[in-house]
């Protein structure tokens, strides 16, 4: 399988190659079920992940400083990495030097993005290192397929690190695939369910309890309640809570409505399904719809106008997306890198103990969100407020 790149690096004439030679990425190939070539409209040729590794030359020596300088270097030349990655939709780095949370903390923040806030967060993520939590958690018999992150909520991350700290001997395969070639299939298969997620976009109600809801779940005050305090009154609560969901910047299209009893709230979104990639202006599915059509949770997905959408449309999803993944088989060391606005990722069941496989993620803001597909006002989202 060809890659669309040469070896890629930094010429440093001002070092000594004696002890601190150039680092080099080179691009090469994975086994066909491991890596394949994009289908329309990406380049012909172009594949997902753009696997890259050191060069051989020297590669004794290499350590993690040279590294996170190299990719620092190369990220200063016209954002290099930055580029690659909005073409293929996800990078596969084997070989480095990364050995456990700090080490893909400090590689993952060489690419100097911001990092991600979560907002309204729906599973726990345990800080292990700056801006790097456990990958999702559920239990290893559970199957979760291709999605963008977090897709039933306005602001989403632009970039997902993944760090493969232990790998499985059999399964726990992550999918990839690419959100640009989804639309496009779907387009030519079924014209009328883009033409209604065009029209009507998604309307997400996710439902947040004091309690968590299911093992790794998260509580209510997780999700937005990182200004309450100890001896908060009821009302104090729900006011702080509410300036957290104010801040996806949504207005009229994010609502909420507290449940009975003081159990919680329950929070919906018109949210665009269609977006577009910055630059080329290609449409792209952001979307977990297959992966909810799979696996019910504690977000009800349905058209923006709350009508339901019909499960042949969602079965079709489910297979199209199955058709054109393929399935990362981790290395110990390996590190994906998703641009998520135009790719998606899963996870796959594996046999042994929930412990064999342990994925780290870290995530990043872009430096632009998504475009919107139409005119509509629901149809375009915008970055979280602070706060």
């Amino acid at each position: 399988m060809s890659t669309s790149i040469q070896s890629i690096g930094v010429d440093a004439p001002a070092r000594d190659y004696q002890t601190a030679p150039a680092l080099v990425f080179e691009p090469f190939d994975l086994p066909q079920s491991n890596q394949r070539q994009l289908g329309a409209p990406h380049p012909l040729g172009t594949t997902i992940p753009l696997a890259l590794r050191p060069s051989p030359f020297r590669i004794e020596n290499i350590n993690l400083d040279d590294v996170i300088t190299t990719v620092k270097e190369l990220q200063s030349q016209d954002k290099v990495l930055t580029k690659l990655l909005a073409l293929h939709g996800a990078l596969l780095f084997r070989g480095l030097p990364i050995h456990n949370a700090d080490d893909f903390s400090r590689f993952s923040h060489a690419f100097g993005y911001k990092p991600h806030e979560i907002i309204g967060i729906v599973v726990t993520r345990p800080v292990l290192a700056p801006n790097v939590a456990p990958a999702n958690k559920a239990p290893k018999e559970v199957p979760i397929h291709s999605h963008n992150e977090s897709p039933q909520v306005p602001h989403a991350p632009g970039y997902i690190f993944l760090y493969g700290h232990k790998a499985p001997s059999r399964g726990g395969e992550t999918p990839m695939s690419s959100s640009i070639e989804l639309f496009r299939r779907v387009q030519e298969e079924i014209p009328e369910f883009i033409a209604e997620l065009a029209e009507k976009g998604l309307r997400a109600r996710i439902t947040y309890k004091n309690e968590p809801q299911y093992p790794g779940g998260s509580t209510l005050k997780e999700a937005f309640g990182k200004k309450i305090v100890d001896g908060d009154d009821l009302a104090t609560r729900r006011s702080k809570i509410e300036a957290q969901i104010a801040r996806y910047g949504r207005g009229i299209h994010t609502t909420w409505e507290w449940l009975d009893n003081d159990e919680g709230i329950v929070v919906s979104h018109h949210l665009p399904v269609i977006r577009t990639q910055p630059g080329t202006k290609l449409p792209t599915l952001f979307t977990g719809l297959a992966s909810y059509y799979t696996r019910k949770g504690q977000v009800e997905q349905s058209y923006g106008d709350g009508t339901p959408i019909p499960n042949r449309y969602l079965k079709r999803l489910v297979e199209i997306t199955e058709e054109i993944r393929v399935l990362h088989r981790w290395e110990q060391g390996d590190v994906l890198v998703y641009d998520n606005i135009i790719a998606q990722h899963g996870r796959q069941p594996w046999e042994g103990e929930q412990t064999d496989r342990v994925v780290m993620a870290s995530l990043f803001d872009g430096d632009e969100v998504p475009g919107a597909y139409g005119e509509a006002d629901w149809a375009q989202v915008v970055q979280a407020l602070e706060g």
